[in-house]
């Protein structure tokens, strides 16, 4: 009756609600183009907050349309880039340059960015499809490495009060060993959900996502409501929610008003994922578990920007719904001392601070328990569990145009993440909500982007971080989030990078060439080196492969 009751009240406000738009996939070569040009225009945007992705379309094409309201201030590599955003979001842009002079059968292609689409007074649709072809050949194995993707993405709204977004697609893939080995242990292909085995060492899977979205207060507050994902943070990573795992069940309301935008994500996860000798369970229930989670971000100025976060993850055996965890405001931990909950809440900090049209400076801070007594001791007692981010971006390096920096540094203690159990630990589906790597940490990330033309982009990466793993299955050092902090090693001399030193280092160069509108052709060339202190466990691989894609993002394995 209450679900009955809920999905009543949903229908009834996505009737009565304003116009509304989908978003804009998570994608990290797209948004970082919409992080170039505000900086590059000395202000923050007005239409969103980059700490909330992902953004809505309609909030894209009013940023680009502000931008190219004032051409002449514009490089034209610039005034290009621009537009191709323009035409991705053209249903909403006055700037779009987007018809094709020859329409396939005079019904499809009519839009360059769509290879179908609807636009009526009351009914506006886009149909467009997936793909992704891969082959790729490994030093460190003889086997051969492929993706095999197929799908389609569609998107639109009905009278302009209710929008949806759908994507599925189906994919057969051989990723490199050492991506083959993170599956093996962790029974979970990263990014992804329920699989099973693929001939003799792929994987095959399916990828589904949707949602309805639509106002409740026209230009101020949105609810979306569906099965996706969604992050937070100004960085290539996140403390405190990655797109890392399986997407999930989620209500959000994002409420925007002056230089505040506020948003609140209810979510039902998988407390974890059950695996057989040939992939997923498939006649299991997953355990489920609830996340809680608020960001809050600020606009002191038009160029610095403070947030704060909370998340808390609930749930037991029973898995039951404390509904008092509907409550929008910011922060529980006070409620869950009331409530006498043994639930697991983080908060965190997070800035953003852009100058001189050339850099922004940006971090994160997040804090999952501490006792001050405990930090002043210097004792490393193991309950003082944070994570640190810091990182700056640089737009046009050394005055040339379109080279573009990031370096970020990432920090984690040992345990953060972890909590009594699978249904309290920060996770979903077994792999972290937070940083990938979970904790017990240092990472360093160094990228570098060069776009000479609108169809030509080369990104240069290198990931070095330092970790401690654990000895063997029944060791916790604090990496591993879904291992209960009740089976920790020690309460007190606990370090960061404790247990067995590993060492990795990641670079990777790709080449990247825009056929058509979102059609791409990758080069892409890995060499990746896991140095443990344990020498069977020891990687070296190098990796080269050649891609096709269609409307869907390049996925980066850099763990």
């Amino acid at each position: 009756m209450k679900r009955l009751i809920a999905l009543g009240c949903f229908f009834i406000l996505a009737y009565t609600s304003f116009s509304q738009t989908a978003n804009a996939p998570l994608n990290t070569d797209y948004y970082h183009l919409l992080d170039r040009y505000e900086i590059l225009n000395g202000k923050f945007s007005h239409s969103f907050h980059t700490a909330a992705k992902p953004y809505q379309r309609i909030h894209i094409a009013q940023f680009v349309d502000t931008l190219l309201s004032d051409s002449n201030y514009w490089y034209y590599q610039d005034k290009q880039l621009l537009t191709y955003l323009a035409n991705d979001n053209w249903e909403y842009s006055n700037y779009a340059d987007n018809d094709s002079n020859k329409p396939f059968l005079k019904v499809f292609f009519r839009k360059k960015s769509d290879l179908y689409h609807v636009k009526t007074k009351d009914f506006d649709l886009h149909v467009n499809p997936i793909l992704h072809f891969s082959l790729g050949k490994e030093s460190a194995s003889d086997v051969m490495n492929y993706v095999n993707t197929r799908g389609v993405d569609i998107r639109g709204n009905i009278v302009g009060r209710l929008g949806f977004y759908s994507s599925i697609a189906t994919t057969q893939a051989a990723y490199p060993l050492y991506v083959r080995n993170y599956i093996e242990e962790k029974g979970v292909v990263p990014y992804e959900g329920f699989w099973k085995e693929f001939h003799t060492d792929g994987v095959d899977y399916f990828t589904a996502r949707g949602y309805l979205s639509f106002d409740l207060i026209k230009n101020y507050v949105n609810a979306q409501f569906g099965f996706d994902k969604n992050t937070t943070g100004n960085g290539y990573r996140s403390m405190f929610l990655s797109d890392f795992s399986n997407s999930y069940t989620f209500l959000k309301l994002n409420t925007k008003i002056w230089r505040i935008n506020y948003r609140n994500i209810f979510a039902q996860g998988v407390a974890e994922h059950m695996v057989t000798s040939t992939g997923s369970a498939g006649t299991e229930k997953y355990p489920k578990k609830f996340l809680a989670s608020h960001h809050l971000s600020i606009n002191i100025t038009d160029n610095i920007n403070i947030g704060l976060f909370e998340a808390v993850m609930a749930g037991d055996s029973t898995q039951t719904f404390n509904i008092s965890y509907m409550n929008p405001i910011i922060f529980y931990r006070a409620l869950e001392h009331q409530d006498g909950s043994t639930d697991n809440a983080m908060v965190g900090f997070d800035y953003k601070v852009n100058f001189a049209r050339h850099f922004s400076v940006y971090g994160q801070f997040l804090l999952d328990e501490f006792k001050l007594d405990e930090i002043k001791s210097g004792e490393g007692w193991w309950a003082n569990k944070w994570g640190l981010q810091t990182g700056l971006k640089y737009i046009n390096v050394f005055g040339i145009k379109n080279l573009d920096g990031q370096i970020e540094y990432n920090i984690a203690r040992p345990y953060l993440y972890q909590h009594q159990d699978i249904y309290t630990n920060y996770a979903h589906y077994s792999m972290p909500l937070g940083h990938i790597q979970g904790g017990n940490f240092r990472e360093f990330i160094g990228i570098l982007r060069f776009q000479p033309s609108p169809k030509f982009n080369f990104i240069g990466q290198l990931n070095i971080s330092r970790y401690g793993e654990d000895n063997n299955a029944n060791t916790n050092w604090g990496k591993n989030v879904m291992k209960s902090y009740t089976t920790r090693e020690q309460d007190y001399g606990n370090t960061i990078g404790q247990g067995v030193d590993t060492k990795l280092f990641n670079s990777q160069l790709t080449a990247i060439y825009q056929f058509k509108h979102n059609l791409f052709f990758d080069l892409n060339f890995v060499y990746r080196k896991l140095d443990s202190e344990l020498d069977e466990r020891d990687e070296n691989t190098t990796y080269i492969s050649a891609s096709f894609r269609w409307n869907i993002p390049r996925k980066t394995f850099d763990f």
